[in-house]
């Protein structure tokens, strides 16, 4: 079968740097794959090049066996995919329903929805079912999401994610700076978000994060993909080698958990 969203031979340079360099990627439904490597290895440029946010010098795009060109966000989210960048993109002085639907919003029916009014009612039971479903923590849907700690809003750009995706979320650093319990609750809502069907890929510097909600890795290095392994039976050693050069990829590349 072939992969949900594939990458072949990408490659994108900005002046003298070469960010990608021949690289590849895939990603099934329904499962976690975390893109892992060392600063400047290509990670960003992968993610951006995936979803529209930046053009390829060469290189093809699969998606569901058929090649495609996805050339602005606006397509990506049209094939049902996601981004959740590290800094959230989350307007702090509005509420999280309203950062949900922003841009998206959902009008009354009838006059009052020409005449501009939304559907405050549908979109706030929208974004309460979201947060039930993925076992958020947050409760306060008429707060500013700016007075809200960093693993709630987190929650939120994830849910306003997955909200619109139905195929892939990519995330990038979600658990970065946040607590022990914030961070637990991140990486079980990614958990959540995979068993609903939905594609993740994760983009991490924590190697126990991981390992623990990973089925896939796939380690960028100087904008080459240089190893892909299962989570399971993979220690941290093993990817810290991968990414820095200082393991043989030829000795840990495998694809199948049972190979």
């Amino acid at each position: 079968m072939a992969p949900l969203l594939e990458a072949r031979g990408l490659s994108r340079s900005f002046g003298h740097v070469r960010a990608l360099n021949d690289a590849s990627f895939d990603v099934d439904a329904g499962e976690v794959v975390a893109l892992i490597g060392d600063n400047g290895a290509g990670k960003s440029t992968m993610v951006k090049a995936l979803t529209g946010n930046l053009a390829l010098d060469a290189g093809e795009l699969w998606f569901q066996g058929q090649r495609v060109a996805i050339t602005t966000p606006h397509q990506a989210s049209a094939m049902g995919m996601e981004v959740v960048y590290q800094d959230l993109a989350l307007a702090p002085h509005l509420n999280p329903v309203q950062n949900m639907f922003l841009g998206r919003e959902i009008p009354r029916r009838g006059l009052l929805g020409v005449l501009g009014f939304m559907d405050e009612k549908r979109m706030r039971a929208r974004a309460e079912a979201g947060f039930a479903e993925l076992g958020g923590t947050v409760t306060a849907f008429a707060s500013p999401v700016g007075s809200m700690s960093g693993g709630q809003q987190q929650q939120i750009a994830i849910v306003r994610a997955i909200s619109w995706a139905d195929k892939i979320v990519f995330l990038d650093e979600p658990t970065a700076a946040l607590g022990v319990v914030q961070t637990k609750n991140v990486l079980d809502t990614i958990k959540r978000v995979r068993d609903k069907g939905i594609a993740v890929v994760f983009i991490s510097h924590s190697m126990p994060h991981v390992l623990e909600v990973a089925d896939r890795i796939q380690v960028l290095r100087l904008g080459t993909r240089v190893a892909t392994m299962p989570a399971a039976g993979t220690t941290v050693e093993q990817l810290v080698g991968a990414m820095t050069g200082a393991l043989d990829p030829q000795t840990i590349d495998r694809r199948d958990p049972a190979s």
